[in-house]
């Protein structure tokens, strides 16, 4: 019997089954479908994939259970948040070469090897030295800034060693992917956590991006931040809006369609898709689908539960800064985060400054800027860090605090800093990482990381190592990846 629908229109050959579990969705259902269809289908999962067990076991021991990556999307200036430079203030106003740092500086080989950005991007070195434009009054390692986050110093591993290659803003793709976006698609971070290791909690998506409002994301790079690429869209991280009622507005059931309808559709569903597993049982692409749907319906149920804040207690409210005005946006997503990692999602990617604007990219007014910003996002960060500590969850948990480069020892304009790939900072805490640390050095000025040097991808092997997956056994066969890509993890900062 044939069973295909007729579709002289489009010629696409759907099934009837298909048509149906496409139906049992709504209509936004209907177009993930047809999505889905144009695209192949959803590939099956690790199964069939050379070099990654079937049970997405761990390669070794992990340390940690999730992640809760937190990227200052912009270029947070490392000369002002996690590493001072008092040289700066000593020799403000006069150009590089005029300092006693200048000809080692200006002649280094990390500048040469470099040169394809300053020839085609956008930003150049600013050579006039511009002075910190906060201090380190109350704590030698956070600037004034910092206040909050400086009360868990014990945590904290501060990496002040970082480098990239991208001097311009698609240094955020970079980031998260490891290669230059001239480079073409890679997968995220994220999607590489998600292929290994697959889910530790069957209703809900092991790969969630949250952010302040419903800005579109990243300025540049934008989704492929967070994208799969080659590892298949069923890697690609899940967007949540900050809204108990519709938090995944595309994925509801409709408004005309009521919950014991749409649980007796799904009964349905699932009877007919255990029938056409029966029949065609080596068809991974079919039960890829099949798994999708269902995900889909459990999360209609639990993602809302899981957004309702209301249901934290006042203390945990105000730990976060939820009780003003300034921090609560950002109280807000980060409690989402640790409620998310607390039911099992295992990498939480979350955005500040997100939208056209990136808006740490402090040209202009960067002590305006960065004091703002600072406020907005500081006592929310030591909010989490504090209550995972409290809950037993954070030596389960890496953190990781990110931007995608620095900015310039030297001034921009009058005011500001430029971008800055040869050296900036991040920090890591939780999830085995050595606490009350800083790892790595700029030169005097803040120039170039000289001292045990970490490219990006540095970072993200060791999130893999801190979660038992070693990089080199992820390899895809017919994607080929350079050595860099699969960097090296910070030894010196794990216990």
């Amino acid at each position: 019997m044939n069973r295909r629908l007729s579709c002289s229109a489009c010629g696409c050959g759907r099934t009837r089954r298909a048509f149906l579990a496409d139906l049992g969705m709504g209509f936004t259902g209907l177009a993930l479908g047809a999505m889905l269809q144009r695209d192949g289908i959803v590939r099956a999962a690790a199964a069939n994939v050379p070099g990654l067990s079937s049970e997405n076991k761990p390669h070794f021991a992990p340390k940690a259970k999730s992640v809760i990556w937190l990227c200052m999307l912009g270029g947070v200036s490392h000369l002002e948040s996690f590493d001072p430079k008092p040289e700066l203030n000593k020799h403000a106003g006069k150009t590089l070469a005029e300092t006693p740092y200048g000809a080692a500086i200006l002649g280094s080989p990390y500048v040469k090897a470099n040169v394809r950005e300053l020839v085609a991007g956008q930003h150049k070195i600013q050579p006039k030295i511009y002075p910190m434009q906060t201090g380190y009054t109350k704590h030698p390692v956070f600037s004034d800034w910092w206040p909050e986050l400086s009360t868990c110093e014990s945590e904290l591993a501060i990496v002040r060693s970082m480098w990239t290659t991208d001097n311009d803003h698609t240094a955020q793709y970079q980031l998260h992917t490891g290669r230059h976006i001239f480079d073409g698609a890679h997968p995220s971070l994220g999607a590489w956590v998600h292929y290994g290791l697959g889910s530790l909690n069957d209703s809900l998506p092991q790969f969630l991006v949250l952010s302040v409002g419903e800005t579109p994301g990243p300025c540049c790079g934008g989704a492929g931040n967070h994208g799969a690429s080659y590892l298949g869209p069923e890697h690609a991280a899940v967007r949540l809006k900050l809204d108990a009622k519709t938090p995944l507005p595309y994925a509801t059931a409709g408004a005309d369609v009521s919950e014991a309808e749409q649980v007796r559709e799904f009964e349905l569903l699932r009877e007919l898709n255990g029938l056409a597993g029966s029949q065609y049982p080596a068809d991974a692409n079919l039960r890829a689908r099949a798994k999708s749907y269902e995900l889909a319906f459990r999360m209609q149920r639990t993602v809302p539960e899981l957004l309702r804040l209301d249901d934290e207690t006042e203390a945990t409210r105000r730990l976060y800064g939820a009780d003003n005005a300034i921090t609560r946006p950002f109280a807000n997503v980060l409690l989402s985060a640790r409620r998310l990692v607390e039911r099992g999602v295992r990498f939480v990617q979350v955005y500040h400054g997100d939208g056209p604007a990136s808006l740490w990219d402090a040209h202009t007014k960067l002590r305006e800027n960065h004091s703002k910003l600072c406020r907005e996002v500081d006592r929310p960060i030591a909010g989490l860090l504090k209550d995972l500590k409290q809950r037993g969850l954070l030596d389960e948990t890496l953190v990781v605090w990110t931007t995608e480069f620095g900015r310039t020892p030297g001034a921009e304009g009058s005011d500001g800093r430029d971008h800055h790939p040869y050296g900036f900072s991040v920090w890591l805490a939780g999830g085995g990482v050595k606490g009350g640390m800083v790892h790595g050095a700029t030169d005097e000025l803040g120039f170039h990381a000289v001292e045990h040097r970490h490219y990006v991808t540095d970072l993200h092997a060791t999130v893999l190592r801190q979660l038992g997956l070693d990089p080199r056994q992820l390899e895809v066969p017919g994607h080929k990846r350079l050595e860099i890509d699969y960097g090296k993890p910070i030894a010196e900062i794990l216990s």
